[in-house]
């Protein structure tokens, strides 16, 4: 099935790319430049400041002692820091992968961020592809939750053991869901969209690069993971021209995670 759609869209792509080419050989394509500098800026902002230390230390190094130690009771001494600090960086990739990108597509490019992925309409095309994906990554993420680096890293945000769940982890898989939309439509829209009148098919793998290298930081198999993930998500999404399959997937997968950790804990019961 992915051979299939891989050849379909290809040639597809193959034919648009070739003739925007050619139409535009000796063009300086503005739009694509800039659009590359805004990835390297987004992703180069989202990787320092999803560190709640590093804005710490911007104010006080800017002597802003009165904000400094207020961000400092909330992010380290308040009675919630640990929803704070995940709902900072959730917040940080929201802003920089979500907000920036629309804000220059509308207010710089002018063009419709329904153009970008945020339409609903052909959203379903593949749908036969993410059962078949889910059908087989649920049952795995299943097995391996009760494993020791599974119970230590899932979920992010994690209950103490008389805690409810209401409000607090509900208020945190809302914001983990909305960075699931950021991220689905930095690459999978603004990147891919963004330049695939120039790049055709290759656009996929264009977007793929920055994908794979914000996974740095993860183990490495998930990073190699990272690599296929994209490439089929950007499949995907330049065939419906819809970004909402891949955040679909992206929160079942994650809220499996997460609950399957829970339950093994005896914090669903």
């Amino acid at each position: 099935m992915i051979t299939r759609l891989l050849s379909r869209t290809f040639i597809k792509s193959e034919v648009s790319s070739y003739r925007s080419l050619k139409k535009n050989l000796t063009r300086v394509d503005y739009k694509v430049i800039s659009i590359c500098v805004i990835v390297a800026l987004s992703v180069t902002c989202e990787r320092y400041f999803n560190d709640y230390r590093f804005l710490g230390s911007m104010l006080q190094s800017l002597e802003l002692l009165k904000f400094s130690q207020a961000y400092d009771a909330v992010m380290l001494t308040h009675v919630d820091a640990e929803l704070y600090r995940l709902l900072y960086w959730a917040t940080v990739v929201i802003l920089f992968f979500f907000v920036v990108p629309c804000v220059f597509i509308v207010f710089v490019l002018k063009e419709k961020l329904t153009d970008y992925g945020l339409g609903f309409s052909g959203a379903l095309k593949d749908y036969q592809l993410v059962i078949l994906m889910l059908a087989i990554m649920l049952p795995i993420i299943i097995y391996f939750s009760g494993t020791k680096g599974f119970l230590a890293t899932y979920p992010f945000y994690k209950p103490e053991e008389d805690e409810n769940l209401y409000p607090n982890f509900f208020i945190w898989e809302s914001f983990y869901f909305m960075q699931f939309v950021a991220l689905e439509f930095f690459f999978r829209g603004f990147v891919l969209h963004g330049t695939k009148e120039r790049f055709g098919f290759y656009a996929i793998f264009v977007m793929m690069i920055p994908y794979c290298m914000i996974h740095f930081d993860k183990p490495m198999m998930e990073t190699i993971a990272a690599i296929i993930a994209g490439i089929i998500l950007g499949i995907m999404s330049l065939r419906s021209k819809s970004i909402w399959m891949g955040v679909f997937m992206h929160c079942c997968v994650a809220l499996t995670m997460d609950l399957c950790v829970l339950y093994r804990k005896g914090m669903l019961l």
